[in-house]
């Protein structure tokens, strides 16, 4: 079992930045790949970046790419989105996840409660 826990959602104007932190407890967070997803009214939840348990293999959705970098310390089991020059169109709730293989594609095992990210324009 683990339990996630996100935190440093807001309310941001466009072009400023936010950074998510995602807290891990119960397994090991060094064995799992983690992901961030968002989700907003009437749409599907989508991935927006993920990374593998020793960092070498990085995914970022088309959306973010050049603006949000996903980062992780394992001896902190902390995951991390940095967020920069942000969008209304990021407005969401973001979700943690983790899964045991890298297959963003496939299961998610765990996931956070998740926080709000408001972009204003």
């Amino acid at each position: 079992q683990v339990q996630l826990v996100e935190s440093g959602g807001g309310l941001v104007q466009a072009g400023g930045s936010l950074r998510l932190s995602c807290a891990a407890s119960g397994r090991p967070l060094s064995i799992y790949t983690a992901g961030w997803f968002r989700q907003t009214p009437g749409k599907e939840r989508e991935i927006v970046a993920a990374i593998s348990w020793s960092s070498d293999t990085i995914y970022y959705a088309d959306s973010v790419k050049g603006r949000f970098t996903i980062s992780r310390d394992n001896a902190e089991r902390t995951v991390y989105l940095q967020m920069n020059s942000l969008k209304p169109e990021d407005t969401g709730v973001y979700y943690c996840a983790v899964q045991r293989v890298y297959n963003i594609a496939a299961q998610w095992n765990y996931w956070g409660q998740g926080t709000q990210v408001t972009v204003s324009s």
